[in-house]
């Protein structure tokens, strides 16, 4: 995942706030460590599967993949470091100027699909990129990221946590954030060909460089570092709620978004593969399982057509309250 806009003159290192390529990395060694651990003590039975591949031009990748959990049908928490010469179009095409540098770029991506189809799938994704000029002009760097959510049954509860989890981490940096990476977010994790959107949302940023490196740096770790505080609660609410074929049957089909997005528009998948990454990481994200139903419509009032009604659609769930039966 990773988009692309024109570079803001804030992206070019000063002497005074240089980026620091061995903290973002650290950074995110510990935060692939915590959310391993987080997810495979609520899964409580499986453990994730480790491995190191080194990277085609160099660096290295490390995924972490676990299948059938008893809470976690699949989880995938990817690390990534990758350099090498020219960047890929993927990462160029609304960035013209960066063409012919090369990079490096570090990133965590992750999903998990859940079991219980009352649990809802989660993704996020943090990555920094650093621009070398071979010219001898300052590097341009930015950070991007975020957490959006993928529920198959709508819980206000769980929709309100989620969206404030995410405001209160866009906090250190100011009040205008979250608004704005909300947007985003809503924009970005849309299927125009269902005209409809994959989730509630969250939050989602890219080129982000605003401050300098330091304040950057912090905002990052904060949103980073909430995915964990708002997505294991929602698990522990609604990993025991009793399910059954029906609710099943609509998850495996509401699955089928989530691949026709990140096959048809995600960016991220489409600069890993461009770029020569393993593919049976890039596309480990995908669900073990899902299905397509020709033209299928839920009956009006179920909590099928609910979640279309009143949970696919743009709403201001950090201002909200839980209504009545919510």
């Amino acid at each position: 995942m990773s988009d692309s806009s024109p570079p803001r003159s804030g992206s070019e290192s000063d002497a005074n706030d240089r980026p620091d390529l061995a903290a973002v990395r650290d950074f995110l060694d510990g935060l692939q460590h915590q959310i391993c651990e987080v997810l495979e003590t609520l899964d409580g039975e499986i453990r994730f599967r480790r491995e190191e591949i080194p990277r085609p031009g160099g660096g290295v990748s490390r995924p972490r993949v676990l299948e059938e959990g008893a809470v976690f049908e699949k989880a995938a928490v990817h690390f990534t470091h990758s350099h090498g010469g020219a960047m890929p179009p993927a990462a160029t095409l609304r960035r013209p100027e960066l063409v012919g540098r090369t990079y490096e770029a570090l990133s965590l991506s992750l999903i998990v699909h859940p079991r219980n189809p009352y649990v809802p799938t989660c993704h996020a994704n943090y990555r920094f990129f650093l621009a070398h000029d071979p010219t001898g002009l300052a590097p341009v760097w930015w950070f991007g990221g975020g957490f959006d959510c993928t529920p198959y049954y709508g819980f206000e509860e769980d929709a309100i946590h989620w969206h404030r989890t995410a405001r209160d981490a866009c906090g250190v940096h100011g009040p205008d954030l979250y608004p704005r990476f909300k947007e985003q977010c809503d924009a970005y994790f849309f299927l125009p060909h269902r005209d409809e959107p994959r989730g509630i949302g969250g939050i989602f940023y890219d080129d982000f460089d605003e401050g300098g490196f330091s304040r950057a740096f912090e905002l990052w770790q904060a949103t980073a570092n909430a995915f964990v505080d708002a997505y294991r609660p929602i698990v522990e609410r609604r990993r025991d709620v009793k399910w059954g074929q029906r609710e099943r049957d609509f998850q495996l089909y509401r699955r089928g978004r989530y691949v026709e997005f990140n096959l048809l528009q995600d960016r991220g998948t489409r600069f890993g593969l461009e770029a020569g990454a393993r593919t049976e990481s890039i596309l480990a994200s995908m669900p073990p399982q899902v299905s397509w139903r020709y033209d299928w419509q839920p009956e009006p009032g179920t909590p099928e057509a609910i979640l279309y009604s009143d949970y696919l659609r743009p709403r201001s769930w950090a201002e909200e309250t839980v209504s009545d039966g919510g």
